[in-house]
């Protein structure tokens, strides 16, 4: 097994919980990062000689105690509380939330509060970050830098916030567990088209906070959202990998149990009459998956929601999808006039080609659409979906 690679997965899954534990014994985010990074590069040195240890997780933590011992061996306060952490971890329940909602303070800008937690608590990389935001490598690791350094200049404490203060910061956390579910839904790189880890991570994180903040349609938005899509995660992939497109999924495989769930958390996020975006995408998910068939799709119903959407939160990317509403309602033609006025801000959106393919291929314009599909490909580093771009490519080949 490559050694980097396991290191790389190690960090992605035991980061996150390793760090916010010892912030929370430490008291101090900056610390608990330099000992943490200090353990990662001495097990980049040691693994490659010694082998990768049977418990990578415990071995970090272990490393990064004694780093922090003798980094703060003049702080007597810091002796002590690092002398507490051993193995297991036996982290606190609400750990990552506060190392989440330390991150989404309102002293530090928003896109760096989302970055920064992102890159923190959920071990994502900075370019699985950077094309989550379709911004370059470099504009994230920017952002992650200064927003550490406000986080110790400005002594913002680690801690869930009171009553009084959840609310302005909910709109970044609700945002970094979407983007940390996106991750794990369909991965952004490496070698594997999802990472199920990071999907039930975020599940989790949304069941904490619902249940912390149990009247907030949003927060019940987004764990409806997530549900929906994970009751669908058995039948969308081949047992060779490939992603299977929701036309052709087997709905017998998916969880109706869990789409039931789904459904109320929806009602319960109703009642109180305060549409969001979370609820409103959780909204379209249940109208897919409320049809018995893709034939039987109310693609009427689903351009009302994306409109809907459009109004409370618009972006070039509910655009892209209402496109594929738009070509069931109003036809492929003007789907595509609507689809190509995005074209400046989307050039660089794999999706963006890919979908555009498909309208011009149901327009009959075939050449057009390999070279988008190409486009596509090009565009993506998802294994699946490039399998899926390739075989679109070789059936498709114009002739």
């Amino acid at each position: 097994m490559d050694v980097h690679a396991e290191l790389a997965r190690t960090v992605r899954d035991h980061a996150g919980r390793l760090t916010a534990c010892l912030i929370r014994v430490l008291g101090d985010f900056a610390a608990a990062e330099d000992v943490m990074q200090d353990a990662i590069e001495t097990a980049l040195q040691r693994w490659p000689v010694d082998g990768i240890p049977e418990h990578p997780d415990a071995w970090l933590l272990t490393v990064a105690r004694r780093r922090g011992l003798d980094v703060l061996r003049r702080q007597n306060v810091y002796r002590d509380k690092l002398s507490q952490l051993d193995w297991p971890v036996q982290p606190e329940p609400d750990d990552r939330l506060r190392l989440i909602f330390t991150c989404c303070h309102p002293a530090l800008p928003r896109q760096a509060q989302v970055a920064l937690t992102l890159r923190t608590v959920c071990g994502l990389t900075t370019a699985q970050i950077a094309a989550a935001f379709l911004v370059p490598e470099a504009t994230i690791g920017q952002r992650v830098t200064r927003a550490k350094r406000k986080i110790t200049q400005a002594r913002i404490p680690y801690r869930i916030p009171t009553d009084q203060e959840l609310p302005e910061r909910l709109a970044q956390v609700l945002a970094v567990i979407y983007l940390l579910f996106n991750e794990g839904y369909l991965t952004s790189g490496g070698d594997r088209p999802q990472a199920r880890d990071l999907a039930d991570d975020a599940e989790y994180l949304a069941e904490t906070l619902a249940w912390l903040m149990p009247k907030e349609p949003e927060v019940l938005g987004l764990l409806a959202l997530i549900r929906l899509h994970q009751a669908r995660a058995a039948a969308r992939f081949s047992p060779g990998g490939g992603i299977i497109l929701l036309q052709h999924q087997d709905r017998s495989r998916w969880d109706h149990d869990a789409i039931a769930e789904a459904d109320r958390l929806l009602e319960r996020a109703a009642a109180h009459r305060r549409p969001g975006p979370y609820q409103l995408q959780a909204a379209l998910v249940a109208c897919h998956a409320a049809a018995p068939t893709w034939e039987d799709t109310d693609w009427t119903q689903i351009l009302v929601l994306y409109d809907m959407l459009l109004h409370t939160a618009p972006s070039p990317v509910v655009r892209l999808h209402r496109a594929t509403a738009v070509r069931y309602v109003l036809g492929p033609e003007t789907a595509l006039r609507e689809l190509e006025a995005l074209g400046p801000e989307l050039d660089g959106h794999h999706l963006f080609h890919a979908t555009r393919a498909e309208l011009l291929r149901a327009l009959g314009r075939n050449l057009e659409a390999h070279t988008a599909d190409r486009r596509a490909l090009a565009l993506t580093a998802n294994p699946a979906q490039q399998d899926l771009l390739t075989e679109r490519l070789e059936w498709s080949e114009p002739t």
